[in-house]
């Protein structure tokens, strides 16, 4: 073991298993932090909000309790801690005018109209708090267990919303047929609408229900006065290069032995999400303002 870890070799007998600590909108022990992921059998480590939520905060005990590979993603981007990875957020600037006067977002903003127009949208802002796991399961079952997401993120989710608001936009057919349903975390300190997660009904796929999701929430965040809607991550995912306008970097932090097979596997998520210089890197060089994002149209 090296001289890094060495340092953070602990008793557990003594950590107050039980004991919960908060940071930002968080809460954990260190027996519920970690969620266990898989790299082609090789076994790492994330938290409970890395599926489902934004903006994921750390502390120095979090960081010296947590097993190793510990990778945390979408770090605050006012926070001192990660470095850039190799994704991004996309940003909607829901509030510019040439966003929405922008001939190809009217076009196909027009033809997805058209094809929901005999179709029931309802948006609820719900308090987190009145959120159980039984709730978003009901909401967004079938996507996790598409996904792969936990049961154990699904419970993040709800720790992380207890004191925000949250967003529930639900389409329904004219027969009544649940087409989508589409959950956003409100995020007052960021001026944005964070998408969270969109479960949608396949039967209706060649209407692009995930599209329209998009554009509801996005339409939503516009009239209630938010600045953004936040797609998520989007350097995978073509689609939704019609809304995005700016780039936001994503930050993270990956601790782990050098040596480690996932360190020494070239095509695990490590080496395709970091810099192998900036493993083990916990701090960012140049600790940017929030919101300082690459326009992009």
């Amino acid at each position: 073991m090296n001289d890094f870890f060495a340092r953070f070799k602990l008793d557990f007998s003594t950590l107050g298993l039980d004991q919960v600590r908060e940071v930002g909108y968080q809460s954990w022990t260190p027996k519920n932090l970690c969620v266990n992921s898989y790299h082609n059998e090789i076994q790492y480590y994330t938290t409970r909000w890395d599926a489902l939520c934004p903006y994921i905060e750390v502390t120095e005990e979090m960081l010296a309790l947590a097993p190793k590979p510990f990778v945390v993603y979408a770090l605050p981007p006012d926070s001192q801690y990660g470095v850039p990875i190799n994704d991004r957020y996309g940003l909607v600037n829901t509030g510019s005018e040439a966003f929405w006067s922008d001939a190809r977002r009217v076009r196909k903003f027009k033809d997805l109209d058209k094809l929901f127009r005999q179709f029931t949208v309802t948006e609820d802002v719900v308090p987190g708090a009145s959120l159980t796991v039984s709730d978003i399961f009901d909401m967004g079952g079938q996507h996790f267990a598409e996904y792969a997401i936990h049961d154990d993120e699904v419970a993040g989710f709800v720790d992380y919303v207890r004191r925000l608001e949250v967003l529930v936009i639900r389409v329904h057919d004219k027969e009544g047929t649940l087409v989508l349903t589409d959950v956003s975390i409100l995020l007052p300190k960021y001026d944005q609408v964070y998408g969270s997660f969109c479960q949608w009904n396949r039967a209706y796929k060649n209407r692009s229900p995930g599209i329209y999701a998009c554009l509801l929430a996005s339409r939503w965040a516009a009239r209630n006065g938010y600045a953004f809607y936040n797609l998520g991550p989007v350097d995978e995912y073509a689609y939704k290069s019609l809304f995005v306008t700016h780039h936001e970097p994503i930050y993270a932090l990956v601790l782990t032995e050098p040596d480690h097979p996932l360190v020494l596997d070239p095509t695990s998520p490590l080496h395709i999400d970091f810099c192998s210089e900036n493993f083990n890197k916990k701090y960012r060089d140049h600790p940017v303002e929030r919101l300082q994002m690459q326009h992009f149209g």
